[in-house]
């Protein structure tokens, strides 16, 4: 393990002001996203469609690196440029997605466990070998009736640890992504309760395979109420939960959270991590907390593209936009006038 070059790539990450775009999203999920705006799903569109947004003006002010699917990371630019020299010639560290998605758990109704560790250290040297410097696998925690249970946690934490210890061997810095889904009606205690019992065994998993806490990230969901909750919580409870979470659950060797958006709007999201990154000023809290947003940054790019050459430039505006606003959060700078200030309204 190279823990200096390890290292130097997590302060890239978390450089001043910028987070992650996870720009991963699978063959399904993006047909899904284009199906949404009547727009076919191939692989020429899935490449102009991402290659518009790492190509936005600016937007590496706010954004220090990319998290990319399998076909996006092989990809050229409709120039013939490799897709990840087009991230690392504007200041962006390209990644990649690794995992395989989601199984049941055997005997566990209701619960997910993640696959992809079969060949997954040869994969990550040919990763390697295409220009990915990070990595991010994804665990699902279910919150229901009687779920989750200790069988799930041990499961999915066990097989994040062991692809982190892998990533680290192969030079790769490993995104560690426990997501406790905000589906359902449970409050915002409920929620707390879960994920420091997540967060509590992912952290005891990566001790026991030999992760170095240093050359890691974490991508946790933060603490929210269920979103069919009949009262749901608050941005500033939020904050207060989220961040006291973590103060009882992770440890301060680890350099950097990046949240996920995780089925928010794009307001809320924004709204949340300020509120998150001021509690965490307020307490001293030893982590930079950063964001790794999907959806959160790209519905409204999305949406303003809708397959259209003559939107390109529409697009970019709103995806630098919606990254301008994330970093004003990050920062726990960022207030409701500001979306007014950027759409003239």
């Amino acid at each position: 393990m190279d823990i200096q070059k390890l290292t130097n790539t997590v302060e890239e990450l978390l450089a001043p002001g910028k987070g992650i775009l996870a720009a991963d999203e699978s063959s399904g999920t993006i047909k899904r996203r284009f199906d949404s705006i009547g727009v076919e799903s191939t692989e020429e569109n899935r490449r102009d469609y991402r290659e518009m947004l790492f190509r936005a003006p600016g937007v590496s002010e706010y954004i220090s690196g990319v998290i990319l699917f399998d076909e996006t990371l092989r990809q050229n630019g409709a120039d013939g440029t490799p897709l990840s020299k087009v991230l690392t010639d504007r200041g962006m560290v390209p990644g990649i997605k690794v995992d395989k998605g989601t199984q049941a758990i055997p005997g566990s109704p209701g619960e997910l466990m993640t696959e992809g560790l079969d060949g997954l250290r040869d994969r990550l040297n040919e990763y390697a070998g295409l220009g990915a410097r990070f990595a991010k696998w994804r665990a699902v925690i279910t919150i229901g009736d009687s779920i989750p249970t200790s069988r799930c946690l041990d499961v999915n934490a066990h097989a994040l640890a062991r692809y982190a210890a892998l990533c680290q061997e192969a030079g790769i810095v490993p995104i560690v992504e426990p997501e406790v889904l905000m589906d359902g009606e449970h409050d915002i205690d409920r929620c707390d309760e879960v994920n420091e019992a997540t967060l509590r065994e992912v952290f005891a998993q990566l001790s026991r395979q030999g992760v170095a806490l240093e050359g890691m990230l974490l991508k946790p969901s933060m603490v929210l109420s269920g979103n069919k909750a009949s009262d749901r919580a608050c941005a500033e409870e939020v904050g207060e939960k989220t961040v006291g979470c973590f103060m009882r659950s992770v440890p301060a060797a680890m350099p950097g959270v990046v949240f996920l958006s995780g089925g928010q709007a794009d307001d809320e999201a924004i709204v949340n991590l300020n509120a998150v990154n001021l509690r965490a000023a307020q307490v001293g809290a030893p982590w930079v907390l950063s964001y790794s947003y999907g959806r959160a940054l790209q519905a409204a790019p999305l949406k303003a593209w809708s397959g259209q050459a003559a939107n390109v430039e529409a697009a970019q505006q709103a995806f630098h936009r919606r990254a301008m606003l994330s970093s004003a959060a990050r920062q726990g700078a960022y207030v409701p006038e500001m979306e007014k200030e950027l759409t003239g309204v």
